[in-house]
C-alpha cells in the first residue's frame, strides 16, 4: 500500500511540474489579429471565423503606439480593451506585445534625434524600426507606455503571455552618442589602450589610438577586429535592451503568463541562418520561453528547411525547451500561396520541431500601406478561401490530438556549432579582397541542409554553451574567429571520443580577428591532424578521381586550402596541374574520436557524403536514415512517455514509405501501423505515428 501511495505522489508530483513547465496544456494555433486596421466593423464576425478555424490564440498590440497614445502623454485603449474582452469572452488566448518597434510621428517631431543615426546618416521617419534603441529620449517614452498598458491590462485573465518589441536588432546605430557607449564598453573589456592596440593591429595605416580622447567613430574604419567588436557590441546593445523590456513586464505579468520575443533569422527573401544582428542564445536568458517568426519559400520550392532551421535554433536558445512560432505565413507574398495539402504540411513540420504555438502573420489582408501584398489567412475580401479551410482541417486537429502532440521534447545527438563573432569577422572579409561573395550563412546552410536531407536531428549550440560535450557529432563551419580555450575545448571533445567535422577558415583568427601566426589551421591542427599556409581561388578544380563518386557533381567552389596531412588520412586530393599534390578533404584519429576537415567548398552532393560518413562513424546512423529527402522523418517523446514519429512528404508526386520504425497508431487516421508495413503518402502529405 505504501508503494502505491509513493508511486502516486511521484505521478502526481510530475503531473505538477509538467503544468508548471508548460506554456499551455493545449497546442496553440493562431494569428496576429489588428482590429487598429479594420476598414469596418466585423470584430465578432471574425471571432466566429477563428472559431470556427480552431484558432485559440491570437497576439495583438504590438504594431500601435500611435493608437495607445496618439498624443504625447495622452493614451487611448480601446482597441485593446474590446478585443481583449471580445477574445476573452470567446474563449481565445491573447499575448500582448509591447508596440516600440514603431514609434509614432509626434515623438519623432518632438525628438529629432530619437531616428536612429547609422554610417548612412540619419533615417527618415516613414517605416518602423527607425528609432535609436539606446536613446534617452526613446527609452522614456517607450517605458512609460509599457507600464501605461500593463497597468491598464494586467489583472485581465484573458491574457496569457506578453511579446517585449518586435524583431528587434540595433538597426545598425553608430551616432556619436553609441559611439561614446562603445568607448566605455572598450575601456571595461580591454582597460588600456595598449591592449586595444596589440590586439587589434592598430599601428598599421597609422590607426594607432594613443588617447582615449583619440577613439575614433567606427562608421569609418577599415580594421576588421574593430569593426567585429563593434558588431559584437550592437548585438549586446539589443540583448541589454530585451532584457529592459522585459524586466519591466515582469513587474506586472501574472504567476503561469509568459515574457517572450520573436526573434527572426537571417533574411534571403525569406527565412535563411543564423541572424548577423542578434545573439540570440544571450538576448533569449531574459525570456521564459523562445519565439521565433520563420518564413519560407512554398509551392514547388516548399521543402521543409527553412522551417526547420528556424524551429532548431528557436528550441536550442532555451536549452531544448519548446518555442513559439510568432509569426509564420498563411498565404504571405503572392509567390507563396500554398498548394492544397502544404498549409498542413507546414503546420505539423512545426510541429515536428518541439513548436508549442502556430501563428499566422496574420488574419487578414490589408488594404493599404507596405504590406498590402503580404496576405493573411484571409483575402482583402475576408471571405473564406481555400487556405482558410485548409486552417480550419489544421485547427481541429491540434484540438484533438494536443493530448499526444504537445510539449513534444527532442533528444538529438548532433548539433552545429555557430559563431556569431565567427560570422561578423568573416563577413567582414569573406574571401578576400575580391573574388567569391559567400557570406557565413551561405557555408553554415549547406552543411544543415545535407543533416536535414538525410534525416539527422540537430540541435544547435555556440562557444557559450555548456552541453557541447552532450553531443557525439558536431559540425562546425567557418569557425573563422576564436579564442584559444575554444578550440582546445574542441581538441578534448574529439580526443575524448567525439566527432567533428571543420569546413575552411575554422580557426584562422583568435577572438580580436587577430590571425594566428603559427601554421593553419593553428591549434586544431592537434586534432585535424594536418597544416597548410596557402589557400586560393578555385578556376575549374575537381577532386581527383571522383572520391564520392557524385558524376558531374564532382566540383570545387568558392574557396580551397593546400592541406598537408601530418596524421590525416586524405580522402580527397584536388584534380589540378599544379595544386593536385595538396589535400582537400582530411580525416584524422585522434585519441578515441575523429575529426574531418573539409579544406574547400563543395557542392552539395559532395558534402552530402562527407556529412554521410561523418553520421555513420559518429554512431548516429539509424532506421531514420534508411528514408531520404522529400521524405521527411522527426521524432520527439510526448509527456507521456511515447516517441511520436512524424512522417512528410516534401512532394508533388505520391510516395510509398517503407515504415522501418516501431508499431504504432497513425493519429491522423487512427489506424495502426506496423513494423515493415508500407505507407502510402499523399502529395504533401503527413503522417503522425505514436508508437506503442
Amino acid at each position: 500500500m505504501k508503494k502505491l501511495f509513493f508511486l502516486f505522489v511521484l505521478i502526481s508530483f510530475g503531473q505538477f511540474l509538467y503544468a508548471q513547465q508548460s506554456i499551455t496544456k493545449e497546442l496553440l494555433f493562431g494569428v496576429a489579429y489588428y482590429d487598429e486596421y479594420m476598414p469596418y466593423e466585423r470584430l465578432d464576425k471574425d471571432i466566429q471565423m477563428m472559431k470556427d478555424a480552431g484558432i485559440n490564440v491570437v497576439r495583438i498590440a504590438e504594431s500601435t503606439w500611435s493608437t495607445v497614445e496618439p498624443q504625447d502623454g495622452v493614451y487611448d485603449f480601446t482597441k485593446i480593451d474590446r478585443v481583449l474582452n471580445a477574445m476573452h469572452k470567446a474563449g481565445i488566448h491573447v499575448i500582448v506585445g509591447t508596440p516600440t518597434y514603431a514609434i509614432p510621428t509626434w515623438l519623432a517631431r518632438k525628438y529629432p534625434d530619437v531616428l536612429v543615426v547609422t554610417a548612412q546618416g540619419q533615417r527618415q521617419y516613414g517605416v518602423r524600426q527607425n528609432m535609436d534603441i539606446t536613446n534617452k529620449h526613446f527609452l522614456t517614452h517607450a517605458e512609460r507606455v509599457i507600464r501605461k498598458i500593463m497597468e491598464h491590462v494586467k489583472d485581465h485573465p484573458g491574457i496569457i503571455g506578453y511579446q517585449v518589441d518586435n524583431e528587434t536588432k540595433a538597426y545598425s546605430t553608430a551616432g556619436p552618442e553609441v559611439q561614446k557607449q562603445f568607448v566605455g564598453y572598450m575601456k571595461k573589456k580591454f582597460v588600456t589602450l595598449d591592449s586595444i592596440n596589440r590586439a587589434f593591429g592598430l599601428d598599421y595605416w597609422s590607426s594607432r589610438i594613443n588617447t582615449w580622447e583619440d577613439f575614433p567613430s567606427m562608421i569609418g574604419s577599415i580594421n576588421g577586429s574593430q569593426n567585429a567588436e563593434f558588431a559584437k557590441f550592437q548585438r549586446k546593445l539589443v540583448t541589454d535592451y530585451l532584457a529592459w523590456q522585459a524586466a519591466i513586464v515582469n513587474e506586472y505579468k501574472k504567476p503561469g503568463q509568459f515574457v517572450t520575443q520573436n526573434f527572426d533569422l537571417d533574411w534571403r527573401g525569406y527565412s535563411y541562418g543564423i541572424q548577423p544582428d542578434v545573439d540570440h542564445f544571450a538576448a533569449a536568458k531574459s525570456m521564459d520561453v523562445s519565439g521565433v517568426d520563420i518564413y519560407h519559400p512554398t509551392q514547388d520550392n516548399l521543402t521543409g528547411i527553412e522551417i526547420s532551421i528556424g524551429g532548431d535554433v528557436a528550441r536550442s536558445m532555451k536549452g531544448g525547451k519548446n518555442y513559439l512560432v510568432i509569426e509564420t505565413q498563411a498565404q504571405g507574398f503572392p509567390e507563396w500561396v500554398p498548394f492544397p495539402g502544404q498549409l498542413r504540411l507546414q503546420a505539423f513540420s512545426h510541429l515536428a520541431s518541439g513548436a508549442h504555438m502556430l501563428e499566422y502573420w496574420h488574419w487578414h489582408s490589408i488594404h493599404n500601406s507596405a504590406e498590402t501584398y503580404w496576405k493573411g489567412l484571409l483575402s482583402h475580401d475576408f471571405q473564406p478561401n481555400p487556405t482558410y479551410e485548409e486552417a480550419k482541417s489544421i485547427g481541429k486537429d491540434f484540438q484533438r490530438l494536443s493530448p499526444q502532440l504537445v510539449d513534444l521534447k527532442k533528444h538529438n545527438k548532433a548539433a552545429i556549432l555557430f559563431s556569431n563573432e565567427a560570422l561578423s569577422a568573416f563577413n567582414a572579409f569573406r574571401f578576400g579582397m575580391g573574388g567569391s561573395r559567400e557570406t557565413y550563412n551561405d557555408i553554415l546552410r549547406p552543411y544543415y541542409d545535407a543533416l536535414y536531407r538525410m534525416n539527422v536531428g540537430v540541435d544547435f549550440v555556440d562557444p557559450s554553451s555548456s552541453n557541447i560535450e552532450d553531443y557525439q557529432l558536431l559540425v562546425v563551419p567557418l569557425l573563422y574567429a576564436a579564442p584559444d580555450s575554444l578550440l582546445h575545448r574542441l581538441n578534448r571533445f574529439v580526443k575524448n571520443g567525439g566527432h567533428i567535422v571543420y569546413t575552411f577558415k575554422s580557426g584562422f583568427t583568435d577572438q580580436n580577428v587577430k590571425v594566428r601566426t603559427t601554421t593553419q589551421p593553428g591549434i586544431i591542427s592537434e586534432a585535424c591532424g594536418i597544416t597548410y599556409s596557402q589557400f586560393t581561388l578555385p578556376q575549374n578544380v575537381s577532386l581527383k578521381g571522383d572520391p564520392f563518386g557524385v558524376g558531374s557533381d564532382n566540383k570545387v567552389t568558392a574557396w580551397m586550402e593546400f592541406l598537408t596531412p601530418t596524421t590525416a588520412k586524405v580522402l580527397a586530393t584536388y584534380d589540378h596541374p599544379v595544386w593536385g599534390e595538396y589535400a582537400a578533404i582530411t580525416q584524422n584519429n585522434y585519441g578515441k574520436g575523429i575529426a574531418t576537415y573539409v579544406g574547400c567548398m563543395t557542392s552539395n552532393a559532395v558534402t552530402d557524403k562527407i556529412l554521410a560518413d561523418a553520421v555513420k562513424k559518429a554512431g548516429l546512423w539509424g532506421e531514420a536514415q534508411t528514408l531520404h529527402y522529400p521524405i521527411i522523418t522527426k521524432k520527439g517523446v510526448n509527456h507521456g512517455g511515447k516517441t511520436v514519429r512524424y512522417l512528410f512528404n516534401f512532394s508533388a508526386k505520391p510516395a510509398k514509405v517503407n515504415y522501418v520504425f516501431a508499431n504504432g497508431r497513425e493519429l491522423l487516421s487512427g489506424k495502426t501501423v506496423s513494423k515493415t508495413s508500407a505507407l502510402e503518402m499523399e502529395p504533401w502529405g503527413v503522417k503522425i505515428i505514436e508508437e506503442q
